[in-house]
């Protein structure tokens, strides 16, 4: 009974732990805005090339965000299922070249159990670019 009752109390602690980490961060919509604020939308296009040095990808909701620079950002509008880039699950393409287009599906897996926990197609493009 002991047990129950610090597994209780350590339970309790925990929940607060992570109500409080969460407390301070933006929702994904504020983080999104955050992320395009002083870039001006451009043409959607189908394809990018991803030969790029260091590009990161970061989800929003459904939109999955692959920035190439501080000034240039792709948006594409998936058809949602792969929001776990959101909390740290990788993105799984299969690319026959060096281009991600409109239609290729991906799949999200997490990691390391490498379990897929999702999947989406992928929309066009939207290039943001500083001005």
């Amino acid at each position: 009974m002991r047990f129950l009752a610090h597994f209780a109390v350590a339970a309790a602690l925990g929940a607060v732990a992570v109500s409080t980490a969460h407390a301070g961060r933006d929702t994904p919509e504020a983080e999104y805005r955050k992320l395009i604020a002083g870039k001006t939308p451009g043409k959607p296009v189908d394809c990018i090339d991803t030969r790029f040095d260091r590009p990161s990808l970061s989800a929003y909701g459904d939109k999955l965000i692959y920035r190439v620079s501080n000034k240039l950002v792709y948006v594409n509008d998936s058809t949602g299922g792969c929001q776990g880039v959101a909390r740290g699950d990788v993105l799984v393409t299969r690319q026959f070249q060096s281009r991600l287009c409109r239609g290729d599906i991906a799949q999200t897996v997490s990691v390391p159990p490498a379990i897929p926990t999702g999947s989406c197609a992928l929309g066009a493009f939207t290039p943001y670019r500083a001005r």
